[in-house]
């Protein structure tokens, strides 16, 4: 009797700590940054604003380099530079897509090779507000650990149910990266 009711308080608190957790991802969710320098902006694919985000910021100056990374390998530089209304000098000299990620630790992977090929120091992660927390920590699990990281989130109108997967998400990298 008294290790199932030590077994079922045990569960309860890790129930509302999980709630607890939940309503904080959601309540909290990570804010835009002011435009500052890096060496370089790093846009995952995925929900409207980003690469407008990050473009918005190149053109401002603030950074060396732009990456999009885990572009289709069907879309072509001049389809890209056409669909985001990239000036030539900018696309040129400035935009990289990488076409080798998949999904978001692929995201990191491909961005620690590229960042490491320039000798870059310090990043800006362009991405959606509910994204952020899970790209920030992947990004900082490949990334040498003197690598300055900017996170800029865009925000979007994002629904429960994304916000629950993404949760969940996040707490497997999380977990994941404390038990290592």
């Amino acid at each position: 009797m008294k290790g199932s009711f030590v077994l079922g308080r045990m569960f309860a608190i890790i129930l509302v700590v999980w709630a607890l957790g939940f309503v904080w991802f959601a309540a909290a969710l990570p804010q835009e940054a002011e435009i500052s320098q890096t060496d370089a902006i790093i846009v995952p694919t995925g929900s409207g604003g980003r690469i407008e985000r990050g473009l918005e910021v190149l053109q401002a100056g603030a950074a060396q380099q732009m990456l999009v990374t885990g572009v289709d390998i069907a879309v072509q530089p001049g389809e890209f530079q056409a669909e985001y209304n990239v000036p030539d000098r900018i696309m040129d000299c400035c935009v990289t897509l990488g076409f080798s990620a998949l999904d978001t630790r692929g995201n990191a992977r491909e961005t620690a090779q590229w960042m490491d090929a320039r000798g870059y120091n310090s990043l800006r992660l362009v991405t959606a507000d509910w994204h952020m927390r899970r790209a920030a920590a992947e990004l900082a699990d490949q990334l040498p650990p003197n690598i300055t990281m900017v996170r800029d989130a865009v925000r979007s109108e994002v629904t429960l149910a994304t916000l629950f997967l993404e949760y969940h998400k996040f707490l497997a990298v999380w977990t994941l990266k404390a038990l290592s």
